[in-house]
């Protein structure tokens, strides 16, 4: 458990470690390839090494060194594990579940977390695998998952883009492995599109050829051999929106470098804070993003699919902005390590903002006054909600207790100390 205590001021400089999702994505590549690659800037969190640990468990040899993750591919030798522990790691148990369909045998997919990724639904791949001809068992799309393996040749696939992009991405990643053309074709809205150009631009660099149209209809002849290399990782853009969103709400002079202009949405932060008043500017250049808080902020509306990870941070500034904010096309949201509408919307109430919520959006009439806080408060397993709320601690009268703080080693486990660095009054 930590304490956070109302902070007026921040200021200082912090490195942003490795992109999580390009992590998970290069550590798959990198497997799936024959050679050895050499990956820079890996992110050193939970879903990384639960990524690793399963593809070591794949074939692949992966060791940590001062250069990075060193990674021996399996490629053509991948073997089947019998049982992977995807620990509360979405994206690494999906994309592994597509995987695995091309294995020799079946896969048996478990997690430690009932109430987190246990809860969340991955019936729109199994579906889609199951129409390519692999044999899947499951707790109604739940895990515990079992992949039959086996599967050799591709297809034509309709796979619903309504929960998540991650169920494309598994088939992208999935189908240079199969023999003949493999058609993939996304219904219903698709959500998270930044995160597919993320999947697309690591296929890219691994030598996979993919042709496509509107991220809604794919194309990849197989097989295809993935390609080994040396990879640089990108900056974490949606922890650095955790940063930026507490510096916006307080006082504080604050950079952060290491941060590149790339395809994750979540650079987003930098044009929503600033359309919010605050005094924030981003050089591609020297990599470094600046913000001086303290300014007034006032309500925004924003598209919150395009930078789906950031969202959280993005409510939190708006809780101290003046007039009503609304962050929509979000319900994707709900479908995360715990329903971030809904518990996020109820943890925010609790500390005295006001906020209400919609099927796909969360609603914030700001204040720029401070908060009451004084609550203990539950952040049911999600790191995300875990930075959202100590961003509104920072600015409440009285002293906010988390616990489960554990969790946000999922994706930025220095968050907390970063902050102390900065300054803020964390026990």
């Amino acid at each position: 458990m930590i304490t956070v205590h109302r902070s007026s001021r921040l200021a200082g400089q912090i490195r942003v470690g490795g992109s999580k999702n390009y992590t998970s994505r290069y550590v798959l590549a990198a497997t799936l390839a024959d050679g050895v690659s050499v990956l820079h800037n890996p992110a050193n969190i939970d879903d990384a090494q639960v990524m690793i640990s399963c593809c070591r468990k794949l074939g692949a040899r992966i060791e940590h060194t001062s250069e990075g993750l060193i990674v021996t591919g399996a490629g053509k030798r991948l073997q089947s594990p019998g049982e992977l522990d995807v620990g509360n790691a979405g994206a690494v148990a999906r994309f592994l579940m597509a995987i695995a369909a091309a294995l020799p045998s079946p896969t048996r997919f478990v997690t430690p977390y009932p109430e987190s990724l246990g809860r969340r639904p991955h019936d729109d791949l199994l579906q889609a695998l199951s129409s390519l001809g692999c044999r899947c068992e499951s707790r109604d799309g739940r895990l515990p998952i079992t992949v039959g393996g086996g599967l050799r040749r591709g297809g034509h696939v309709r796979i619903s883009g309504a929960v998540s992009s991650q169920f494309t991405s598994a088939l992208l990643f999935l189908a240079p492995l199969l023999i003949g053309s493999t058609h993939i074709e996304v219904y219903g809205p698709q959500r998270s599109a930044p995160l597919l150009l993320q999947t697309l631009e690591v296929l890219n660099t691994a030598g996979i050829e993919v042709t496509h149209r509107d991220l809604r209809h794919f194309t990849i002849e197989g097989p295809q051999p993935y390609l080994s290399g040396e990879r640089c990782i990108p900056g974490d853009w949606p922890g650095a929106a955790a940063i930026l969103a507490a510096a916006a709400v307080t006082d504080s002079d604050v950079t952060l470098s290491n941060l590149s202009d790339d395809a994750q949405g979540e650079r987003a932060i930098v044009d929503v804070l600033r359309t919010m008043g605050a005094d924030v500017t981003f050089d591609a250049t020297s990599r470094q993003v600046h913000i001086r808080g303290g300014r007034p902020l006032k309500a925004v509306e924003f598209d919150g699919d395009q930078a789906t990870d950031a969202v959280m941070a993005m409510v939190a500034a708006a809780c101290f902005a003046q007039g009503t904010s609304r962050f929509v096309n979000i319900e994707n949201l709900r479908y995360k390590e715990s329903d971030r509408i809904s518990d996020y919307c109820r943890i925010l109430t609790r500390m005295g903002a006001q906020v209400e919520e919609t099927a796909d959006s969360i609603i914030v009439h700001g204040t720029p006054d401070t908060l009451p806080g004084g609550v203990a408060i539950d952040a049911h397993n999600d790191h995300r909600l875990l930075m959202g709320a100590t961003i509104v601690a920072l600015r409440c009268r009285r002293p906010v207790r988390l616990t489960g703080v554990e969790h946000i080693a999922k994706s930025y486990p220095s968050f907390f100390e970063d902050l102390k660095k900065l300054g803020a009054h964390i026990h």
